[in-house]
């Protein structure tokens, strides 16, 4: 092992909140008109909040930068309705011993997610104190597959990018840990992840021992 840092997506890497995501955006469609299903909500993977809601609005008119911002705080009001009896035993199996394997090894941890209330899930599920930085989205020019939260996170850590793992489940999350110059583990469907320089099925897999760069 020859890297210093690890930077974890949250969403389908530590926890699952894709279904409470999914039924947010979904009520929202429904609410819009707007045809959107299982197979859609891929497209939203990995993807901010108001990049989300680009992709799901397409090119239909009628919907200002004020608009948008209504749309997007009402999906976030009922995402936080789902989320709220989220708990310890919301963690993936593994989860907690990943982050714990890391800080034994004396590597810096950050939290890297699109999601604006991933510092409320992690603190709900108490791992917050695993982390020595959370990168706020919100303070980003764009999100994923651009790699600034992926800068950021090195840069909060005081860690070189090419000295950096990223933990990703999403194809546009592996594109944003590769544009920011490091390595990518990828957690999940090896098909979905082709670009991903190792693959685990899941987080309780995460063993640093095998990421040498």
């Amino acid at each position: 092992m020859n890297f210093r840092g690890v930077a974890f997506d949250l969403d389908g890497v530590l926890t699952d909140t894709a279904r409470a995501h999914y039924r947010a955006w979904k009520k929202l469609a429904d609410m819009l008109a707007i045809p959107f299903d299982e197979e859609a909500n891929e497209a939203l993977k990995g993807v901010d909040r108001m990049g989300s809601l680009k992709l799901i609005l397409g090119d239909r008119p009628g919907y200002d930068d004020a608009e948008r911002i209504r749309l997007a705080t009402l999906k976030n009001d009922w995402y936080l309705e789902e989320i709220a009896h989220f708990g310890p035993g919301d963690l993936f199996p593994g989860a907690r011993e990943a982050l714990e394997q890391c800080r034994a090894a004396g590597l810096g941890i950050a939290l890297a997610s699109a999601s604006r209330n991933a510092p409320l899930l992690i603190a709900r599920m108490q791992v917050a104190d695993l982390f020595d930085t959370i990168i706020d989205p919100a303070s980003l020019a764009a999100g994923k597959p651009a790699p600034d939260i992926f800068l950021a996170a090195a840069e909060a850590l005081g860690v070189d990018p090419a000295a950096m793992l990223g933990v990703e489940d999403a194809p546009a999350g592996v594109q944003a840990i590769h544009a920011a110059g490091m390595k990518a583990l990828g957690v999940g469907d090896p098909a979905a992840l082709p670009d991903a320089d190792w693959i685990i099925p899941a987080i309780a897999d995460f063993d640093l021992r095998n990421y040498a760069f």
